[in-house]
């Protein structure tokens, strides 16, 4: 619902930009191409509803997801932030307003100022106005009244003590705790005695594992009293692998590992990575001309322009790789020797003095032409733009648990380790600790930020060998 009043209202916003530019043309005395594209107002009233606007639904929905505006979890809080949806409407009308400099450059920038203004007021309008009936809502149920004691100690109970304090604005009113730390109000054995006296309606069990039989026990004793009672499971161990809490076809279930992509967000990944992958294969076809007849004169080199290799993709499928031969042939059966240990997890250390590069090779890793044929692999799935490195299924078969994390994502030309260590004389895992940071961060405008950073990386080629 939220994403739909959002594209329902950012249409609207293009409507409501495209009349008032045609009612009040203001700049239109001082600005001469506010003055040609005035008279051509006839041409945005065109297109704008069949090419702009699935354009503007496309782009907000990309960077609206990116920059995680929408919460898969209801939570009252996200109609109170202002911030980041303005960020988002500032990021996704900025990349519409470069979207169409170069396809309509002719377009009134001031169908844009109006586009942006309405589209703020409309979007953090109904977001406040949700925030309030919810609230007032709110306020006249017993929400309001809660009064939460705590029932544990560690930092379980403090994260469960915070939570409850941070919605204090709801209602929501944190007593203190029961056990036996010094900070407690009363012991655990006094709680059906105490919870009248502290006028306690609700309870929050935030014990460890081992502390099951007395949880049943304490419910059972309070369970003729007139109060809710609430459990936080202890999922404080299994931070490293995100764990979380949901609801699933209705039970209450400890989600272990859920994708680190979302399908919303994958399909705009992939569709990216289509569109991205075919301009550049075009725009590169000269270059890959030119490599092919370097590869001809190099005496070096063998007839095969391409070298295949099988690698690691997402989900550990095997799929073959594609690159532009740089290497003698053979080369590929001394690659075990250049396996490297780094406090118990494996590697594969390349050299730059590697004598099995060719000297036309050598040219083109510097410049990184040789991974041109990857594009192909993206357009077949095996790969995207942006992701870890596929490895070597003999390197992947000896990795740590750990490792395996590089594996839960479509594998990539580039990536956070290769515009941002690449070429360092770090250990192999800082790369792939670089990998895990992609892979926790995830988001289309981080893609797009390590894309951008990618065009440095080439140009200085830093451990390009």
């Amino acid at each position: 619902m939220t994403i739909a009043l959002d594209l329902g209202l950012t249409v609207l916003s293009l409507f409501l930009a495209r009349w008032l530019r045609a009612w009040f043309p203001a700049g239109i005395y001082f600005d001469s191409v506010e003055t040609y594209a005035f008279a051509l107002l006839d041409e945005p009233l065109r297109f704008s509803p069949l090419f702009l606007i699935p354009v503007v639904s496309f782009i907000w929905l990309a960077v609206f997801s990116s920059l995680s505006v929408y919460n898969a979890k209801f939570t009252l809080t996200q109609y109170k932030q202002t911030q980041p949806v303005l960020v988002a409407i500032t990021g996704a009308t900025l990349v519409f307003a470069g979207f169409a400099y170069f396809i309509f450059p002719n377009l009134s920038r001031l169908l844009f100022l109006y586009f942006y203004i309405f589209d703020v007021v409309l979007l953090l309008a109904w977001r406040k106005l949700t925030f309030f009936l919810l609230q007032k809502n709110a306020a006249n149920s017993s929400l309001l009244k809660q009064r939460v004691l705590i029932v544990g100690q560690g930092a379980l109970a403090k994260e469960t003590a915070a939570a409850v304090e941070s919605f204090s604005w709801s209602g929501l009113k944190f007593i203190g705790f029961a056990g036996d730390q010094p900070d407690a109000i009363c012991a655990i054995s006094d709680l059906p005695a105490r919870v009248e006296e502290l006028a306690i309606n609700e309870i929050i069990f935030a014990l460890p594992p081992e502390h099951q039989a007395l949880l049943q026990e304490m419910v059972f004793q309070l369970q003729p009293l007139s109060i809710n009672l609430r459990l936080v499971p202890d999922v404080i161990d299994l931070v490293f692998v995100r764990a979380t809490i949901e609801d699933f076809a209705g039970l209450p279930l400890i989600g272990l590992r859920q994708p680190a992509i979302s399908v919303f967000n994958r399909l705009i990944k992939r569709s990216f990575d289509i569109v991205a992958a075919t301009l550049l294969l075009l725009l590169a076809s000269p270059l890959v001309a030119l490599v092919a007849l370097l590869l001809r004169l190099d005496p070096k080199s063998s007839n095969s322009l391409f070298y295949t290799s099988p690698r690691v993709g997402e989900g550990g499928k095997l799929f073959k790789m594609y690159k532009f031969k740089t290497m003698i042939d053979g080369a590929d059966k001394d690659e075990s020797n250049l396996l490297v240990y780094d406090n118990g997890a494996i590697g594969f250390n390349k050299r730059p003095d590697d004598p099995r590069v060719t000297r036309i090779g050598r040219f083109l890793r510097r410049t990184s032409l040789d991974e041109i044929p990857q594009f192909l692999n993206v357009l077949a799935g095996d790969m995207s733009l942006v992701g870890p490195r596929p490895e070597l299924p003999w390197l992947v078969k000896r990795y740590q648990p750990w490792q395996y994390q590089r594996l839960t994502v479509p594998q990539g030309i580039t990536g956070w380790w290769q515009v941002k260590n690449r070429g360092a004389q770090h250990s192999y895992n800082v790369r792939v600790e670089d990998d895990l940071y992609y892979i926790h961060n995830y988001s289309f405008l981080l893609d797009m930020q390590i894309l951008f950073l990618t065009l440095g990386a080439i140009i200085r080629g830093n451990g390009a060998y």
